[in-house]
């Protein structure tokens, strides 16, 4: 289906998307930081590798659609304050896995009771059940297509 300028106002419907996730990431930025000492980034790195023990950096970038280099400063940031740990990966000698150390573990889950409740405070005070579920199902169509068609990757 094709939009035209009278059915969506597609420059609009841009800026407005690009704006609520700039302030939803910022207003999770500061909870998080006062609550837990971390940033929104971190505490999705940290989530994606208690859910994908033995992960690569590449892993990470494409699943965050960012490119190498930042994501293995991200890795590096988590290693250095020892919430996450390189291992040799046996298959492919130019790579490391990726886990969680304990403490980068306990504190993935204690973030993330933080960042439930503020995502759930910020979209919940907003969207009634029926405006956020209609969201949710666009963007996961929006986001399918794009991941699909490759667009929007990084290249670098």
């Amino acid at each position: 289906m094709a939009y035209t300028s009278d059915a969506v106002d597609l420059p609009a419907f841009f800026a407005d998307l690009v704006r609520c996730e700039t302030r939803l990431y910022n207003a999770l930025n500061d909870r998080l930081r006062a609550r837990h000492g971390i940033v929104t980034s971190q505490f999705e790195f940290l989530r994606f590798l208690r859910d994908h023990p033995g992960a690569r950096v590449a892993d990470l970038a494409a699943e965050f659609a960012i490119g190498i280099g930042a994501t293995s400063k991200g890795v590096d940031r988590l290693e250095k304050q020892g919430w996450a740990i390189r291992q040799p990966n046996p298959a492919d000698r130019r790579s490391s896995l990726l886990d969680l150390t304990d403490d980068g573990t306990r504190l993935v889950h204690a973030a993330e009771e933080t960042f439930a409740e503020e995502l759930a405070e910020l979209i919940g005070r907003t969207l009634d059940i029926a405006s956020a579920s209609a969201a949710a199902h666009a963007f996961v169509k929006l986001r399918s297509a794009l991941e699909r068609n490759q667009i929007g990757t990084p290249t670098g």
